[in-house]
């Protein structure tokens, strides 16, 4: 294993070729208000497996494939409601 950073999220949209939008959430408890607070980031990933709306994906860092794409799908969780894990074999080779 690697020190790359590993995030899981949802995909959101796959209308580009080979490339999937996932939206990674988080939520944590403000230091000092204690209020839960829900944030969201959506990044662009490559994708070589052929995700669908609604995946929870595991992306993972990479070197810059575009402008906005540093990020590539690893393995794929769940497809809509169907637990699958998918790996990709060539992660961390020269994507």
């Amino acid at each position: 294993m690697n020190k790359r950073r590993r995030l899981t999220g949802v995909v959101t949209s796959n209308k580009m070729m080979k490339t999937v939008v996932v939206e990674i959430s988080r939520t944590y408890r403000h230091p000092l208000y204690k209020k839960v607070v829900h944030s969201s980031k959506r990044v662009k990933a490559h994708d070589t497996l052929g995700c669908q709306i609604g995946d929870e994906v595991v992306i993972v860092e990479s070197r810059p494939l575009s402008r906005e794409k540093r990020w590539v799908v690893e393995a794929i969780l769940k497809r809509e409601g169907k637990p699958v894990v998918e790996i990709q074999e060539s992660a961390g080779e020269g994507v």
